[in-house]
């Protein structure tokens, strides 16, 4: 897939994988060879903010037309191949943004196989294609879009975008170009992902020793179990105890890992080294690096100190990259994630068996690894862990406050049944003081927030419709049984445009 910075290129790669077709995102710099270098079977042009008129817009790969790949043009992709071609694309009367009915006038090609006459889609354009390039036929349309969809042989271009979930059939459709356009293997299985990442680990490693950075989340747990199947006792996995962990979070952590799991964990006890530099510190980018700086210092200290360590494991997922621009995807930077800055200081061979999955296929293969539910399940957790929900200064009082805040936010969507169906949920502390009352008293504290988001592949997500009393119980608890808070907010933000954590 080709990114031209779309919001939705990661979606897209997602929705294809769902098909079982493995399928991969290189950015709009990528040329021909670069982009034969993966073996595709298809090619997958996302949209942009651009315009193709405009100067200085994302063009082309340099003969990917005359590959004879098959390619699916996605709104900007849609525009810039009818435009490479001959076609005209200018401004639209009016704009698209929002649902469509689309008419399908070719229900015999192969994209809209088994689609009922009419489908809704939704639209996000302000250009739009007027005249095809020569060969090319309609085959489907909408009110506003005469060539809402076109094709010629093995090109297909889409005004529209099948990856949102508004799109009615958009699943199906991107399943019929990767199968039955692109004859494409549907093998992109746990169970195949598990066999294949444990050969070329095992292969990596040979007789060499692992260490294994774990963080509290699922993403370190699942990278700890995966490697831990192919070299055995030669892992070790490292809890380093920031003082910025949840609440009981390392006891939990030893009991699931270490006795469940049988891995070889030590736990490290790192916090004044942590806290101490935050000291001060309100750059949420600061703050970022300083944990991720001084993360590594640990584990580097600590390799030494074992002696013959020779690689490193981390639970980088895609999501992690993407937002930190760090695989040179055309997406614009959000945040940095420490564990996707690999100082030239490490000296260990890096190990990221899960860099290239989303976050529900990291559960998927958790589960095919044999995993508890409880450790599959458990709620992600940021590498810099609590520092990114709190905002301003950060000291080991506010880290208590949190800890019990967040603590009882997690008890009571436990209690309801919840902590399964939201993705994820936390509390954070704002540096906002509001005044409160408290017996006969004023009191003057700090404003919480909650959290609660629903996402399948932690891209974009939507906040989550708990129920009022739900919220009630939570809110009336923290103010109760947390010193220091006074009053509690709930975060009804989406991603976009919001990002799911607040720093």
């Amino acid at each position: 897939m080709v990114d031209y910075g779309s919001q939705y290129t990661a979606l897209i790669a997602r929705r294809i994988r769902e098909a079982e077709v493995y399928s991969e995102i290189v950015p709009a710099t990528a040329d021909l060879p670069q982009i034969l270098a993966h073996n595709p079977v298809g090619v997958v042009l996302s949209g942009s903010d651009s315009s193709v008129y405009a100067d200085g817009s994302p063009e082309l790969p340099e003969g990917l037309i005359e590959s004879q790949l098959p390619v699916l043009g996605i709104c900007y992709g849609h525009q810039l191949v009818a435009q490479s071609l001959g076609g005209a694309v200018a401004g639209a009367e009016r704009r698209e943004y929002g649902p469509a009915q689309l008419e399908i006038t070719d229900p015999g090609h192969p994209l809209f196989s088994d689609f009922p006459a009419t489908t809704r889609v939704w639209m996000s354009h302000g250009d739009r294609v007027i005249l095809p390039p020569p060969g090319f036929e309609q085959l489907a349309r909408t009110a506003n879009s005469e060539w809402a969809a076109l094709g010629r042989e093995n090109l297909i271009l889409l005004q529209f975008h099948p990856e949102v979930s508004h799109t009615q059939l958009g699943h199906a459709l991107l399943r019929n170009f990767a199968l039955r356009v692109c004859r494409a293997r549907a093998d992109w299985t746990p169970s195949q992902f598990v066999s294949g990442t444990v050969s070329e680990i095992a292969d990596q490693v040979g007789e060499g020793r692992v260490i294994c950075g774990i963080s509290g989340g699922v993403d370190s747990s699942v990278a700890a179990a995966l490697v831990q199947r192919a070299v055995g006792d030669s892992l070790t996995g490292i809890l380093v105890d920031t003082g910025m962990l949840r609440l009981g979070e390392v006891p939990e952590l030893r009991r699931a890992l270490g006795q469940q799991l049988g891995v070889n964990l030590i736990t490290l006890d790192a916090a004044d080294q942590f806290l101490g530099p935050l000291a001060g510190v309100t750059d949420p980018e600061q703050k970022r690096h300083i944990i991720g700086d001084k993360f590594f210092d640990v584990f580097i200290q600590h390799a030494e100190e074992l002696g013959g360590a020779e690689f490193f494991v981390q639970g980088t997922i895609y999501p992690d990259v993407i937002e930190s621009a760090a695989a040179g995807l055309g997406s614009a930077k959000i945040k940095t994630h420490h564990n996707t800055r690999i100082p030239d200081r490490l000296h260990l061979g890096l190990i990221e068996p899960l860099r290239n999955l989303f976050k529900d296929e990291v559960r998927a293969v958790g589960l095919e690894l044999g995993l508890p539910e409880e450790i599959v399940w458990r709620q992600p957790f940021p590498g810099p862990g609590l520092a990114v929900r709190i905002l301003g200064e950060i000291d080991a009082d506010r880290v208590a406050t949190l800890q019990l805040a967040d603590h009882i936010w997690r008890e009571e969507i436990a209690a309801e049944g919840y902590d399964r169906a939201v993705a994820q949920y936390f509390a954070v502390l704002t540096g906002v003081r509001t005044v409160g009352v408290m017996g006969d008293s004023r009191s003057y504290g700090e404003l919480a927030a909650l959290r609660a988001v629903e996402s399948d592949d932690f891209m974009t997500a939507d906040w989550s419709r708990l129920p009022h009393e739900l919220l009630e119980r939570a809110a009336t608890r923290i103010v109760n049984e947390v010193n220091g808070v006074t009053r509690v907010v709930y975060d009804i933000t989406s991603k976009p445009p919001g990002t799911i954590e607040w720093e």
